[in-house]
């Protein structure tokens, strides 16, 4: 068949061009049509549960409202682990959903498991789903504040939620937009106590007057009032704050009392459980630089699922532009994170890498062929591939990100092999027919020549593609991280392979078949000169091959030694060029003392020269599912791209500027690592040690001790033990003998507690088309003061008022801040990153170190380990299993192709020559074993068999047609006839990945920097010893398996039909190298 494919393509030659140019005009189209992103889609099914229970205390939210949406979730359809987190008035249940379910098909199943709890949560809690979000769908964060402190923090948050927010809604790839900062309008009755008590006013009248006070009503239609009808409104509702103030509460003595005479009526703003700010570095007009900004209000945009990072990012600034001219002169909106900048450094030290490794390919190609069409005619391997790759992409939904062009980057080397072998045996044969004395039709000569090689071609494609299949049977993230470098990878080789059956013989015979001279017949002089050597390397081989092999053997077990103590990690560390600091206090802290510690943290930071932007989120804005307190501060820092530091630099000198703040724990990541983590295990670190049980204080003690022992193991870094701690509460229990003896309930009272200290929402006020709350409730100073509130009147079923105090006991006591969750377990957590050490390696100190606290823990009490560490070791173990799968399918592959188990296991001798080079290569470069490193291994092993292939099969085919003898001259011969190919292919293969090798640490190449060094420091050695040691080992152990090969191969009985005998006896008569061109 594919004889048949190569006398196709040279029979229709103008066929198969027009087809090339018109595959390279259309690929290069798509190819920049496809959407761009950073990372292929690594979003997990998640649907976020979100239930607001104001006032609420954890173990409240816990039992009414978190344990009966759990129970009622878990069991649920594609349900593979829900976690929770229960705070002061929240509840966050994270549902998460296996990899190959559908988003919409999870949130169906979420929402109808919920219908089944209506009416048993309490009265006016609804549970609310997020909006449907990627993971990594934080893609930009702005800070909007007022340059000169003109424009009021309540006036700016208007501005932002009614203003901002709706716009950018309105963009196509937008999910949700969150606001935090500056001061939420509200319209606010502040009720005097004392007042209350003069004019005899309960606060259940006030509630009611307000509400019966703010109303519209229809009156119909009024059809006799002219030639139209008349609508009839009557209008009630309030707009400003002296309609709310003229409201009549009661009558009092024949007088009306009005709202104003009771409370304080005014606009302000929310109850802040959250702040933010933001600063940026700019010149100023003498040249210098200074820091602009303050209090402002952030605005989170997070993208749906599949949406163009890059193109929604551009359509927000279009906006924020438009908007810019109809907002106030004093307000700046500056981006304080923007993921845009990092993809777009990332995908262009990708292609700078992908246009340098085809610059030093075609050096490698010029200097060994010395013939520019030569050069050309394998260099059109290059476009035709990548085009072919795109259009592959473009149909099956890919983006182009850093793993596609990874894949094409490790592969571009690889690429102009099969082209390489062609054109550089049909040159040479070319050369050969020119000076035979009845020389044959170039095209039968392109045809032969091209036949001659295609069995090394095709079985070499199919090793490298298998080796590669391991990469699909990876699960979770590192799945869909490397999945589609595989992809890549295999479709651009694959393609490659098409290539030189089809375009690769058209071009050699319409550029070298009609060439009536013998121009550059000769070696060049680089080429000359490699002979050279390689003779010598050669002999040196056949005569001592006991030494040869003993020197590799002995290698390879040093380097085994090596691997068995290198460090292990999941992935490298990424260079996102933008830093996450989070700051956590005691929990407990107030908002304010919270602001005025970030303060310190931002004015330490902007100290740092290599900070440009720094924005603050402190506590969390309304129905954001990161339901932090506000003692937790999350800081971005954007870093100074052009910046000289590593970023291992930078991000120790922000550990220590935060070292010395007294009572702060903080944490330094990068924003998207932070994200990962997250997403790997509900842990917001590497490594996250979760200790499992009932009892909060036992689990609180048991987490501190394993936190003093983790202390002491080298390279933990960022230990934080999550703030699960007790809290100091007001408790107004209610004395129920006294309910009797008043005839109240428990309900009446608790009302009265809630509209008064926390507030109640009752009405709303509209202004034009924007709404904004009515709430009643005290002012700040009688909600502080405890005087008060023991005085608080309750009013009586049958008229009359009680005070508080007489019918419950006030008291402080303390309780937990937050309770978490998971799989029906409350939970803590002891979390870690990882400095200078690798994840695998750490994580095993560490189970040592609290071996002994773990067996104290009490019956149905345990550890477990998550984070990067869990998916290190899932990743590795499948990756190793499906290694030696793979190996035996390559060694079924060139079994097919020698028909010999020994001549096979030849080949691959070259696995454990390549096995030398890529370790020496991780060592030298100080790099841990990680999941990339381990695909670089898998890579090598198809790219090292090729040379084996090459030269055993050269070997043979002397023997079979052209009258060589199992002698040394005959594998000096066959060494020095493939010694261009084979260096050719394995230097294109290596040099390749040069620019990437050099760039390690650069944004987008941190992945593929370990791939590309063990990739061409195993190409480097398994070259080098390719002609050390396969000459030895075929003259020691091959040399009667192969002659066995060829007179089984001469003796072959031919399976054709009657029919086929006679034109199959003089096919086999005329053409000793592979056929005829009919």
């Amino acid at each position: 068949m594919l004889n048949s494919i190569i006398r196709f393509a040279l029979r229709q030659r103008m066929i198969v061009l027009a087809v090339s140019l018109l595959l390279t005009g259309y690929g290069t189209y798509v190819a920049f049509h496809t959407p761009i992103d950073v990372f292929p889609d690594l979003n997990r099914p998640r649907v976020v549960v979100m239930t607001e229970a104001p006032g609420l205390s954890p173990e409240e939210v816990e039992s009414l409202i978190t344990f009966p949406i759990e129970t009622s979730l878990n069991g649920a359809n594609g349900v593979e682990a829900v976690r929770s987190s229960s705070g002061v008035g929240i509840s966050v249940i994270y549902v998460e959903f296996g990899f190959n379910t559908n988003i919409y098909n999870d949130r169906q199943v979420v929402t109808e498991r919920l219908q089944l709890l209506q009416g048993r949560l309490p009265d006016g809690v609804t549970p609310q789903l997020a909006p449907i979000s990627s993971i990594m769908g934080q893609i930009l964060m702005l800070g909007m504040f007022s340059q000169d402190d003109k424009t009021e923090p309540l006036e700016l948050r208007t501005l932002a939620d009614w203003v901002v927010r709706q716009r950018l809604l309105t963009i196509p790839g937008v999910a949700q937009v969150f606001t935090m900062g500056g001061g939420r309008k509200q319209f606010q009755i502040l009720v005097d106590p004392e007042k209350l008590l003069r004019f005899g006013v309960s606060l259940q009248q006030v509630e009611d007057a307000v509400v019966k006070s703010n109303e519209n009503a229809t009156g119909g239609y009024l059809d006799q009032q002219g030639p139209n009808e008349l609508l009839v409104r009557a209008l009630g509702r309030v707009q400003t704050v002296e309609d709310i103030e003229q409201i009549v509460v009661t009558i009092r003595e024949g007088r009306p009392v009005t709202l104003a005479q009771v409370a304080k009526v005014a606009a302000g703003a929310q109850t802040k459980r959250g702040d933010s700010a933001a600063y940026e570095r700019t010149k100023v007009e003498d040249g210098s630089e200074d820091w602009i900004g303050g209090p402002c209000v952030v605005l989170t945009i997070n993208k749906q699922p599949g949406a163009d990072t890059r193109a929604v990012t551009e359509n927000v600034f279009k906006a924020i532009e438009e908007l810019s001219a109809s907002m106030p002169k004093d307000i700046r909106v500056i981006p304080l994170y923007s993921q845009k900048s990092f993809i777009d450094r990332a995908i262009e030290n990708v292609v700078v890498a992908l246009r340098d490794g085809v610059i030093l390919v075609i050096i490698i190609l010029v200097l060994f062929l010395m013939n520019v069409r030569t050069t050309f005619i394998t260099l059109t391997a290059i476009p035709l591939s990548l085009v072919i790759t795109a259009l592959v992409f473009a149909i099956s939904g890919m983006s182009i990100n850093t793993m596609t062009l990874g894949g094409l980057a490790v592969a571009l080397g690889e690429l102009v092999d099969d082209a390489i072998v062609d054109v550089e045996n049909i040159f040479r044969r070319l050369n050969e027919n020119r000076h035979a004395p009845n020389p044959k039709h170039p095209l039968l000569v392109v045809y032969q020549a091209s036949t001659e090689v295609r069995n090394s071609i095709v079985f070499s494609t199919i090793i490298v593609c298998i080796v590669f299949i391991p990469l699909f049977a990876l699960t979770g993230m590192e799945g869909r991280l490397f999945a589609p470098l595989g992809i890549a990878y295999i479709v651009s080789i694959a393609a490659s392979l098409l290539v030189s059956l089809t375009v690769t013989p058209v071009l050699s015979y319409l550029l070298l078949g009609r060439s009536k001279t013998s121009e550059h017949a000769a070696d060049g002089f680089v080429l000359r000169f490699l002979k050279s050597v390689a003779s010598q390397i050669i002999r040196f081989s056949l005569n001592f091959p006991r030494l040869n092999l003993t020197v590799v053997v002995i290698g390879v077990l040093i380097s085994a030694l090596f691997v068995v103590n290198l460090e292990r990690d999941f992935l490298p560390p990424f260079n996102e060029g933008s830093i996450q600091l989070n700051v956590v206090l005691p929990p407990g802290t107030s908002l304010t003392v919270s602001n005025s510690i970030a303060a310190k943290c931002e004015s330490r930071l902007m100290q740092i020269p290599d900070v440009v932007r720094v924005g603050r989120r402190t506590g969390r804005a309304e129905l954001d599912e990161h339901a932090e307190g506000v003692n937790t501060s999350e800081l971005i820092i954007d870093l100074n791209p052009g910046s000289h530091r590593t970023r291992e630099e930078q991000i120790n000198e922000i550990r220590e500027a935060m070292a010395d703040i007294p009572g702060v724990v903080s944490a330094v990541e990068q924003p998207i690592s932070h994200l990962i983590s997250h997403m790997l295990s509900g842990v917001k670190a590497q490594i996250g040690i979760k200790i499992y049980g009932d009892d909060l204080d036992l689990l609180r003690r048991k987490a501190q001790e394993m936190e003093q022992a983790v202390k002491s193991v080298p390279g933990v870094a960022d230990l934080m033990l999550e703030p699960q701690v007790l809290i100091p509460q007001l408790r107004v229990e209610l004395r129920r003998d006294k309910l009797v003896l008043n005839g109240l309930t428990a309900r009446d009272v608790n009302q009265v507690i809630e509209t008064a200290l926390n507030g109640v929402v009752i009405s709303e006020v509209l202004d034009g088309q924007r709404t904004f709350d009515l709430v009643v409730r005290f002012d700040k100073q009688d909600r502080e003061n405890l005087d008060v509130l023991r005085r608080l009147s309750i009013e009586l079923p049958e008229g009359g008022t009680v005070p508080l105090e007489s019918v419950a006991n006030i008291y402080e006591a303390g309780g937990p801040n937050t309770i978490n969750r998971e799989n029906v377990r409350r939970r803590i957590v002891l979390q870690c990153n990882v400095s200078e050490r690798g994840v695998v390696d750490v994580v095993t100190d560490i189970q040592k170190k609290l071996a002994p606290i773990t067996a104290t823990l009490p019956p149905g009490y345990f550890v477990e380990y998550g984070g990067q560490f869990q998916s290190q070791k899932e990743a590795s173990r499948i990756l190793s299993v499906l290694f030696i799968v793979s190996l035996i399918g390559v060694f079924l592959t060139l079994f097919v192709m020698f028909r010999s188990v020994n001549l096979s296991l030849q080949v691959m001798a070259a696995l454990p020559m390549a096995f030398i080079g890529s370790v020496a290569a991780l060592v030298i470069t100080g790099q841990t074993l990680t999941i990339a490193a381990m695909v670089g291994f898998i890579s090598l092993a198809g790219i090292a068999s090729r040379n084996g292939i090459l030269l055993l099969n050269h070997y043979l085919h002397l023997v079979k047609y052209e009258g060589e003898t199992w002698s040394h001259s005959m594998i000096i011969r066959a060494g020095l006839e493939r010694l261009a190919p084979v260096l050719m292919t394995a230097l294109t293969a290596g040099i390749g990945l040069v620019p990437l090798v050099l760039a390690a640490g650069e944004p987008g190449k941190e992945i593929l920097y370990p791939v590309a060094t063990v990739i061409l420091g195993g190409v480097i050695s398994s070259t080098l010893l390719d002609f050390f040691v396969h000459p030895a080992l075929f003259w020691l152990f091959g040399l009667k398996e192969a002659q066995r090969v060829v007179n089984e191969a001469m003796e072959e009985i031919s399976l054709v039909e009657p029919h086929e005998e006679i034109s199959h006896s003089a096919h086999t008569d005329t053409t000793p190298h592979g056929g005829s061109l009919p």
